[in-house]
């Protein structure tokens, strides 16, 4: 055998094993991805540009979809009640999930059954949520008859079907499914917070509700960051729980972006119009996160 032979690479199962195992592996997931997902994107955002109806329609017609959908009163009340229910969902879907890690994290008697029941909501889906809290809501059915029942018939709780209030209804319901899991997050958080920087704090006379606020909580950022992401990523995209609690009603007033699309694109016989509105549910999220997705790597870079 010469030299030559001896120095030539060849055929190493390890190394095949190492490098190129991996990413065959692999390469049916991505390119899975890319399909359903890109291309999908790619493929709505083109048909948001065509005058496609009940068929898409591949001829460009520049922005007539989007002076239609800018137009639509309809899709303007859509928005609104998705500020509402976004800003109300997300601020008190903090705010109670972080209120209950810490409550948690005072090592109470029986810790594990009470985070069972506090995630148990999150088990459930949409459509239970909210066909569940539809007949607690109900008038006829659930707290306005049992407080009749009881002797109060002066009570009066008709926000599901009052157009003013019926958009409360769904926060409430929209909270109780996703706070639980927002806890398990802020406790996984809270758990990870080295024990000696609290103990020095604790040496130097700080109260606890101090050592929360100025030490703990603000160390939290990353897992605020994570909630925030995955509660406006949840109030965007919500379709099941209100067409189970209000079907968007009473009237347009639990109306929202995706059942604007889900109708105009797929019931309605306007595909380039429910491709829009898709687009601008799109940008609407990227709009909320990639600020903080931002601000988080400029933060890490400097760090």
């Amino acid at each position: 055998m010469t030299a030559a032979s001896q120095g030539a690479p060849g055929f190493s199962l390890s190394r095949f094993a190492d490098t190129i195992l991996p990413k065959l592996v692999i390469a049916p997931t991505v390119l899975a991805c890319l399909i359903g997902f890109y291309a999908f994107i790619g493929w709505t955002a083109w048909l948001s540009f065509t005058e496609s109806r009940l068929l898409p329609r591949y001829e460009w017609a520049g922005f007539v979809q989007y002076i239609e959908l800018f137009g639509n009163d309809r899709w303007w009340t859509a928005m609104q009640n998705l500020a509402v229910f976004g800003g109300l969902f997300i601020f008190f879907g903090l705010l109670i999930g972080l209120v209950m890690a810490v409550l948690l994290d005072q090592k109470i008697r029986g810790e594990g059954a009470i985070r069972t029941i506090y995630l148990y909501p999150m088990a459930l889906s949409f459509i239970v949520t909210g066909t569940a809290w539809k007949w607690i809501l109900n008038p006829g059915l659930g707290v306005e008859k049992l407080l009749h029942d009881w002797g109060f018939t002066g009570v009066v709780f008709d926000w599901i079907i009052n157009p003013d209030f019926a958009i409360y209804t769904v926060v409430i319901a929209g909270i109780w499914q996703s706070s639980g899991f927002v806890m398990a997050l802020f406790l996984a958080g809270l758990r990870g917070v080295d024990d000696s920087i609290i103990k020095a704090a604790q040496m130097d006379g700080a109260s606890l509700p101090t050592i929360y606020t100025r030490i703990i909580i603000p160390s939290l950022r990353p897992v605020f960051l994570s909630a925030f992401m995955i509660l406006a990523h949840i109030a965007v995209k919500s379709f099941d729980l209100v067409m189970a609690l209000t079907g968007g009603g009473p009237g347009f007033a639990t109306d929202l972006p995706s059942i604007f699309m889900y109708q105009h694109g797929f019931t309605r016989g306007q595909l380039g119009l429910g491709a829009a509105s898709a687009m601008m549910m799109l940008f609407t999220v990227a709009a909320v996160v990639m600020p903080f997705l931002y601000s988080e790597l400029r933060r890490e870079r400097r760090g």
